[in-house]
């Protein structure tokens, strides 16, 4: 895991050190530099594979020099594919394997590849740049473009200068969703390259192109029996733990108390010579707490758990974390407790483990419930449905009407997936939604409603909240996050079982619950799944009151492009009251307000 940075603009040594420093706590272990016929490239290793100086980067291998963050989970057998084709090595990383892979298959090694990265590979003699994200966004991957200059880095921070203007379509679309999906980023001409492509800049032309080499394609459902594709899906799963366990340094696995980070965390003890360190964060409210289920499944499997209890003041005290290290806006709460668990997982292992990625391909949200509801509740004719709505409004439903009548008038299950991740309610004065059409293609993926809610969940949700909060939340504290669910050969597999296998009679990650029954019993883990929650809406009424009167004055607001600041008050004020719960909504102007002072900017 590590920090990547090149440029073409003519920055002095001092100036990308400077940059380098403002995220160091990307790769603690060495910060390197070079420039080559004029392009600046820095580097910041985390030491995983490989621990010696000689595997430092930017990397040189004849015309060819890289920068690579992330890992390559089956390496070795691409090495021993390029030891058969003539080359040698002279480490035993998986960089020096990228940069020879490079020059042997081009672009075409990029499929080649299973892991997480986000690399750049500069070719002298023919003057390019060439540049790849992994599938699932794992590893992030930030360019500034403009006039033929670019600027590449792991993070938006190095990217920002006093010439920076705040994106207002960014914005708008952050009032929304709470973050910025790809391709935007909350700064003008800086962009996120997406998940799944690479990208091309040929510095001759000044001219850049984008290719998409993996996506969410549509799938023949499987026509197999639910026993053998438990048992394929075990093996998928085994293999993805295995390769994700290789390590020059100290590994643990999170261990939450979902049956996800359960599975992940048995199996890697069964792979074990001796008991792997499990982590688990708990809270002082029961009612947000897991740590004693974790507990029983640390346990049963026989893991050496450290399991430590915090406080409201330990997850409000991670809010300056928060905002420095996530570089834009990002109103996920569990990002909170993210940070905490990051915090004491680093005292005693560089990776971890996790169980992320699990809920998205194996239907584990309850939002999936709510669109089977939602589809009950659509037989009613939509003419009678938008009636109801304005008589619901005005005369039944006191408290939260605006999304009642938001629903209500809600066509369709795809436009219910959309209302799910956009909110039904708004923010904007003119709603903007020109951006969604990125994601739109993505309702043609799949048959099945409770499919396209899943990949529009991936790709939206997945790629741009998730893998966000665990990349910075873990880098914040140099800690390496590998989650073989996000491995892209669990994901395919997923999305050809039939939805039954995942979500039958009303029982959400039905295949994992039951592989996982292999090693846990099923009377253990089976509860309702808490996730990283926190009282928020609880703070943000006592402790956290006057600091966000104080954030969130007339100035600040009468600022925010397109929000409709008379709505917003209301909602505050009602929240306040405790009537109702607008939680989401005033934390999202929160951390806006704090981001801005962060990096010293105005709209």
């Amino acid at each position: 895991m590590c920090g990547i940075y090149i440029t073409n603009i003519a920055y002095e040594k001092n100036e990308v050190t400077s940059k380098l420093g403002s995220i160091g706590f990307r790769g603690p272990d060495n910060t390197g530099y070079k420039i080559i016929d004029g392009i600046s490239f820095g580097h910041l290793r985390l030491s995983i594979i490989d621990l010696d100086q000689r595997s430092n980067q930017p990397y040189l291998f004849e015309d060819f020099t890289i920068v690579f963050n992330g890992e390559i989970y089956n390496f070795k057998d691409i090495r021993q594919e390029l030891i058969e084709l003539g080359y040698n090595f002279d480490t035993t990383s998986d960089t020096e394997v990228l940069i020879k892979g490079y020059k042997e298959w081009g672009e075409h090694v990029v499929p080649k590849l299973n892991g997480m990265f986000a690399f750049v590979i500069y070719h002298n003699k023919s003057e390019t740049v060439f540049c790849a994200r992994d599938r699932l966004g794992v590893k992030p991957f930030y360019y500034y473009w403009k006039d033929g200059k670019f600027e590449i880095c792991s993070q938006l921070r190095p990217l920002i200068n006093s010439k920076s203007k705040v994106s207002e379509e960014a914005v708008s679309i952050f009032l929304d969703c709470g973050y910025v999906p790809s391709p935007y980023s909350i700064i003008e001409d800086v962009y996120k390259l997406p998940p799944g492509n690479y990208m091309v800049i040929d510095l001759k032309s000044q001219s850049k192109n984008l290719t998409t080499y993996w996506d969410l394609e549509s799938v023949e459902t499987l026509k197999l029996s639910y026993e053998d594709a438990k048992e394929n899906l075990h093996d998928l799963l085994k293999d993805a733990v295995k390769i994700r366990m290789q390590s020059d340094v100290a590994l643990g696995s999170f261990l939450s108390g979902g049956v996800d980070s359960a599975l992940v965390s048995a199996i890697s003890q069964k792979m074990s010579e001796k008991p792997i360190n499990t982590f688990t964060i708990g809270f002082d409210d029961p009612k947000y707490d897991e740590s004693k289920i974790a507990g029983k499944f640390a346990e049963i499997i026989g893991s050496n758990h450290r399991e430590t209890i915090c406080g409201q003041k330990d997850a409000l005290a991670q809010i300056p974390t928060l905002v420095k290290v996530f570089d834009e806006p990002f109103a996920d709460s569990s990002a909170l407790p993210s940070l905490l668990l990051n915090s004491i997982t680093k005292k005693y292992v560089t990776v971890a483990l996790s169980g992320d990625g699990g809920d998205e391909s194996f239907l584990g949200y309850n939002h999936f419930d709510y669109l089977r509801r939602f589809e009950s509740f659509a037989r009613i004719p939509y003419s009678m449905r938008r009636f109801l709505a304005f008589f619901y409004h005005e005369n039944l439903f006191k408290y939260r009407a605006d999304g009642i009548n938001s629903l209500l008038k809600t066509k369709s299950s795809d436009d219910y997936a959309k209302g799910t991740f956009l909110g039904f309610d708004t923010l904007q004065v003119k709603k903007r939604n020109k951006w969604f059409g990125f994601y739109n293609k993505f309702k043609k993926s799949a048959s099945t409603s409770i499919q396209r809610m899943a990949d529009l969940n991936i790709k939206l949700w997945l790629e741009n909240d998730s893998n966000v909060k665990v990349d910075r939340a873990s880098m914040a504290y140099s800690v390496e996050v590998r989650s073989p669910f996000l491995d892209y050969r669990v994901v395919e597999f997923a999305r050809k079982l039939p939805v039954s296998f995942r979500y039958g009679n009303g029982v959400k990650k039905k295949i994992i619950r039951d592989i996982l029954s292999e090693y846990i019993p099923e009377s253990v883990f089976d509860q309702p799944k808490q996730g990283f929650a926190i009282p928020l809406g609880k703070w943000i009424k006592e402790d956290l009151k006057s600091e966000i009167e104080a954030e969130l004055n007339d100035a600040f607001l009468s600022s925010v492009p397109n929000l409709d600041v008379k709505k917003f008050k209301k909602q505050r004020e009602t929240h306040f009251s405790g009537k109702s719960d607008y939680t989401f909504n005033i934390w999202k102007l929160y951390i806006l307000a704090r981001w801005l002072k962060e990096f010293n900017l105005k709209f």
